[in-house]
């Protein structure tokens, strides 16, 4: 059994976790996946150059961006990120063949010294009610639900249609340290 452990483990073991460059944003749509948000990638992408947030990749040499974890800096909802002392996490991925071997808590840690060295407190995020997965990995790092999130947001979609998701979720956070 510790065999495939580590085994798994070392699937990742040589996988960059970086900021995102603009080249990589055709790796974001995972072979035709995500094609839907390549505006919203791209509109990301143009934040990310103005400070607004960090778009953070999972890159392994030889096979390319196999996770991303994205931060808004600032929000409309300051109970999500205010610029300050809070910061909101969200488009978390990691493709399926590399889930379980320990890069999505790499991803969040290197997210979260990254957030306390620019001296936020605490970062907040959403997972969708039914990923229980993903509730599993945030609980085990620290995070608490601390309200429900009716998930109700647009998108214009690679044609040009505006789409409208709901996504019923819990809101999380975390403290990371120092206090506001």
């Amino acid at each position: 059994m510790m065999q495939i452990a580590e085994q798994i483990r070392a699937v990742v073991d040589d996988v960059i976790i970086r900021k995102m460059v603009k080249s990589d944003l055709p790796a974001l749509e995972w072979d035709g996946e995500y094609t839907k948000y390549r505006d919203v990638y791209l509109m990301e992408f143009e934040r990310s150059q103005i400070g607004s947030s960090i778009l953070w990749v999972a890159d392994k040499p030889g096979i390319g961006i196999i996770g991303q974890l994205f931060v808004q800096l600032n929000a409309e909802r300051t109970e999500l990120a205010n610029g300050i002392s809070r910061a909101y996490m969200y488009a978390f991925r990691i493709r399926p063949p590399y889930r379980g071997a320990g890069l999505g808590t790499r991803m969040i840690a290197v997210m979260e010294e990254d957030l306390f060295n620019r001296k936020f407190s605490w970062v907040t995020l959403n997972v969708g009610k039914t990923n229980y997965s993903a509730r599993r990995l945030y609980t085990r790092l620290g995070y608490r639900v601390v309200a429900h999130e009716a998930g109700r947001w647009s998108y214009r979609d690679e044609k040009g249609i505006m789409r409208h998701v709901e996504e019923p979720a819990w809101r999380m956070e975390k403290f990371i340290g120092r206090a506001s």
